[in-house]
Order: structure tokens, then sequence, then C-alpha cells
């Protein structure tokens, strides 16, 4: 036993340098920093994901555009000032306060995920005249905000407030404002699969009472024919809302709206039906180039001018269709022809 002591105090003593070495790359490569790091983008065709019951067949594809992303260590960051496409984006941005953690991070990403299926199963269902009824609707807490110090937590789901259920966050904003800043209220909340009754206080802000946090409702429906949607585990976010309804609507109805096209967009879809916009549409306008795209739609507005100029910059051969609503979205699709 003394022997092998020794010689590994001998080994460490003659190779430290290389030791050393195998440590500091270690760290380089592995350990975490406060960054994510932007490496490209692709496309994805959805229909792996979403299986409508006797479905309509397709000649082309819908695809969800998607930006991969790193997490952030030393080596991933310094590599971003060299490569030119890599970009890079601090941790702080996904964050709605400071105090948020990772886990409270994932799990808002999660639920916009879900909240994007939901209304994409409702206008898909609705414009198609399917049979569609409301089989639930859960109201959570998303975020807390910094001022106002509330013991409610991200992940809470509301189940009343002062025995009071509501339909609508408004409906929570109007019950609020018939108290008084300072005026406390029984909330009543599902945290961890445990109910717990929580009083918290009411606060002030320009003129309105507020609770301190940010809401939002997750419906969830059955269908007939019925429709499973089920997306990777790395996969989540409200970005793919506006193809994953196009791709349930297109598998309900006979008229095959791809027109034997490679179809790819991004865009969340509101539960108004309106489209909403999103982050690095540059980074998903390459993917889908080097995919060879025929079409991709974007959100009218900001993103559209932000693809066009991206596209004109590149000199880009891509087809570039800007859509306010999801109603827009399948009209324009409709009028194109291969």
């Amino acid at each position: 036993m003394k022997d092998i002591i020794t010689n590994i105090k001998k080994m460490i003593i003659e190779e430290y340098r290389f030791i050393l070495l195998l440590i500091l790359l270690f760290i380089i490569c592995t350990i975490p920093i406060n960054y994510y790091i932007i490496v490209g983008g692709g496309i994805s065709d959805v229909s792996s994901r979403i299986k409508v019951e006797d479905k309509y067949k397709s000649k082309g594809s819908f695809n969800i555009s998607y930006v991969t992303e790193l997490q952030g260590t030393p080596l991933t960051y310094l590599l971003s000032y060299i490569v030119p496409t890599w970009e890079r984006d601090p941790a702080s941005s996904y964050k709605y306060n400071e105090k948020e953690s990772l886990e409270d991070i994932q799990f808002r990403s999660d639920l916009d995920l879900k909240a994007a299926n939901s209304n994409a199963t409702y206008w898909a269902y609705s414009l198609a005249d399917k049979e569609l009824k409301q089989a639930s609707r859960k109201l959570y807490v998303i975020s807390v905000i910094d001022d106002y110090n509330s013991p409610l937590k991200v992940q809470d789901e509301i189940l009343s407030v002062d025995g009071n259920s509501y339909k609508t966050v408004e409906e929570y904003r109007n019950y609020f404002q018939t108290k008084t800043e300072n005026d406390t209220v029984k909330v009543l909340v599902k945290r961890k699969n445990k109910e717990k009754e929580i009083e918290v206080k009411l606060h002030k802000k320009n003129d309105t009472i507020v609770l301190g946090v940010l809401l939002k409702y997750l419906n969830t429906y059955e269908t007939n024919p019925k429709v499973k949607i089920k997306f990777k585990n790395s996969e989540s976010g409200p970005s793919g809302g506006l193809i994953t309804t196009l791709e349930i609507y297109n598998q309900l109805i006979k008229e095959d709206i791809t027109n034997g096209l490679t179809i790819a967009g991004t865009g969340t879809i509101e539960e108004d039906g309106t489209i909403g916009e999103i982050g690095g549409v540059e980074h998903k306008i390459l993917g889908a180039v080097k995919e060879k795209t025929d079409v991709f739609l974007v959100p009218a507005g900001t993103n559209y001018k932000q693809a066009q100029n991206y596209i004109k910059k590149n000199n880009y051969k891509i087809k570039l269709i800007p859509v306010k609503n999801i109603k827009e979205a399948i009209n324009k699709l409709k009028e194109l022809k291969k």
C-alpha cells in the first residue's frame, strides 16, 4: 500500500503540468456560465409529432423552425467570438426576475409549449368545423414580480381567491379592484400536488390593485376525431404554434394546403388566433434555406421586416409570407400554386 501511494505521488510530481492541463480543459469545456450560445437553426417535419385519427395525407410538409442553443461554457463563449453565425444570449434574458431558478424558466417554457398546442388544437378544429369541447382550464403563476415579495411561487396552480374561481385573468383583476391597497386575499393553490391556502397582500400599481404575480391559463380539449401531440423533451416554447395549427388543420381536411411544397415557419398562436412574434428569426431563416424550404411563414410586422432584410442581404431564394392571424395564413397557403 505504501509503495502504491509513493508511486502515485511520484507520478503527480512528474506529470503535474499535464494534470493541470486536463483540469483546465475540463473547466473550459464543461463548467456552465450564465450564457446560452445560439449556434444555428434548422427545420423539422411536425407531422411526426402530431397524429389525428383517420387523418388525410399530405404531399408536402409543414416544418417547425428551431434555433439550436448550447449551455454556455468558457469554450463555447470564446468560440462565439470566432464563429460568425454564433451568438451569445445572457441567461438573465430568460428570467422575469433575478430570483428565478432554471427550473422556473423551464416550467414557463414547457407551459408555453402546452398552451401553444392547446390554442393550435382549438383553432385547427374550429376552422375545420370538427367537434371540440373544453376538458379543463387551469391557471398558473408564471412569475413573481420582484417589488411585491409575494408568498406565491412560480408553478403554483391557482384554484380560487377568497373562494371565487374565474374563467379569465381579467375577471380576477376585476375582483382585485373591489379591494384596497394592503388588503389581503386568501389564495388556494395546488403546490407539488398538495392544496394550500395562502394569505397574499394586494398592492397598488398605477392606480390598479394587483396580486403581484403574472398568471397564465392552460386549456385542454376533447376532440373528435382524436388528436395526439407529442413533442420531444428537448423542445419547448411557443414559437411552433403557427405551424402546429396548420399541420393539425391539414390532417383534418380533404384539401391539401401544402400544395406539395416544403413549408416552414415560426410564430406563436394566441387564444384569439393572432400570430405572435418570436426571437431568432434570422437563424430560423438560415436553417430553412439550408434545408431548401420552398415557403417560409413569418409573423407580420417586425419579424417580417427582419426576415425580409436578412433574405435580401444574403440573396436567398425562398418565398417569404407574412401573416397576422391563422385564418390569413390558411388563405394565403390556399392561393399558392406548386
